[in-house]
């Protein structure tokens, strides 16, 4: 199915989650340290409730480690500073759907990677800072889900 990547996230509940999402969606939880809790951490575990064991979650040192298990598909970073809308990209399997630290985002380093296929953003009301991390992957996965049938569900 796709991966989702989460950088350095920094909320437990959010990766719980985002836990959750991979697992009923058939993705993969792709987790960059340094991460700002612990994998045991109890709001993690609450926010995954029982779906810890149906996920796919891989926890890599640092982001080049990340990047070189992704390869070679394509890799999308999910900023607000971007134009090309999240309903505009032809997605595929395997694709890596990147997100940023809950209070910053993906830094200007990582957008500039020469890994990054294109740099995408979500739509919102002029203004507003950011969406939820989990609510920004739920809604790209979706996306990308139903692109392909909502393959797989029942």
């Amino acid at each position: 199915m796709f991966r989702i990547v989460f950088v350095t996230p920094e909320i437990p509940g959010n990766t719980g989650n985002a836990i959750r999402l991979a697992a009923l969606t058939g993705c993969e939880l792709h987790l960059v340290e340094p991460l700002g809790f612990d994998l045991t951490d109890a709001k993690l575990r609450r926010a995954g409730l029982d779906y810890h064991d149906l996920a796919v979650v891989t926890v890599h040192p640092d982001l080049d480690a990340a990047l070189a298990s992704l390869r070679p598909e394509r890799v999308f970073a999910f900023t607000g500073h971007a134009t090309v809308g999240h309903t505009a990209i032809d997605y595929r399997r395997g694709d890596a759907l990147l997100f940023g630290r809950e209070s910053v985002g993906l830094p200007a380093e990582v957008l500039a990677r020469p890994e990054i296929t294109e740099r995408v953003r979500i739509p919102m009301i002029a203004g507003r800072r950011s969406l939820n991390l989990a609510n920004a992957a739920s809604i790209a996965v979706y996306e990308a889900w139903r692109q392909h049938g909502f393959a797989g569900a029942g």
